[in-house]
């Protein structure tokens, strides 16, 4: 096997390392520590393919690890994220003394399943999108590990009694597994290639993102990934009247 062959193989291969490291943390409710590696791997994971196209070494190996290595990264961390939450919520403000807590936690777990079986359905897809359809795995990702800094950037406010509430952690267990598998049509952030036409939309999306980094550091993170919902709905919409 050639060098360039196993270049991005390499990086995908670090993804998942990436998604091992943060899945230690998060086991030992380090959710900070977690979500820096899962920042780490997903950056990885935006170019393994990049790579791929550019190197000219695309594989159906490649492919099958990238979606492996999503499901640790951006299916199994969130989910132990969101019931490390979910624990922490229900027990400062248990929503029935007759339920068991940690019964109820595992409903984060629904975002790991509803990771897999979107990424089990990408696998098999083999008719080339030039959209995303529902959210991927690793914006749903980013969305949910950042919940914590949340919490640390607003202590005491009203914004961080509704973060650790369970009901609400709860929606965003069901509304994140629903966009997963969703029939939503989202722009993909992958880049072609380095030219910015046909890539305008990412690269004007990326600046928007810097700027919300910029001013509201790792809580910028759910601004980011609402905006990109947004973002594809328009577009979707606009694309729809021009036809």
């Amino acid at each position: 096997m050639k060098l360039k062959a196993f270049i991005p193989n390499a990086i995908t291969l670090l993804n998942l390392f990436c998604g091992c490291i943060a899945t230690l943390y998060a086991v030992e409710n380090q959710l900070e520590y977690a979500a820096y590696w899962v920042f780490l791997g997903i950056f990885l994971d935006f170019f393994d393919g990049f790579f791929a196209r550019i190197l000219n070494v695309k594989s159906d190996l490649g492919i099958q690890l990238d979606s492996l290595a999503d499901m640790i990264t951006s299916g199994l961390v969130p989910g132990i994220v969101l019931y490390q939450l979910l624990q922490t919520a229900l027990q400062n403000q248990p929503i029935s003394d007759t339920f068991d807590v940690s019964w109820i936690a595992t409903l984060g777990f629904l975002v790991t399943m509803s990771s897999a079986y979107r990424l089990g359905k990408f696998n098999i897809d083999t008719e080339p999108k030039a959209h995303f359809v529902g959210l991927p795995t690793p914006a749903n990702t980013l969305l949910i590990v950042s919940i914590p800094f949340l919490i640390g950037e607003f202590p005491s406010s009203s914004l961080d009694l509704w973060i650790v509430n369970p009901w609400f952690l709860i929606v965003v267990v069901v509304v994140s597994s629903y966009l997963l598998n969703s029939s939503l049509s989202m722009f993909s952030l992958k880049l072609t290639s380095t030219s910015f036409k046909g890539n305008e939309i990412v690269y004007l999306f990326a600046v928007h993102a810097v700027v919300l980094f910029v001013v509201f550091k790792v809580a910028s993170f759910p601004l980011i990934i609402l905006s990109y919902i947004l973002v594809s709905i328009v577009e979707k919409l606009w694309k729809t009247t021009k036809k």
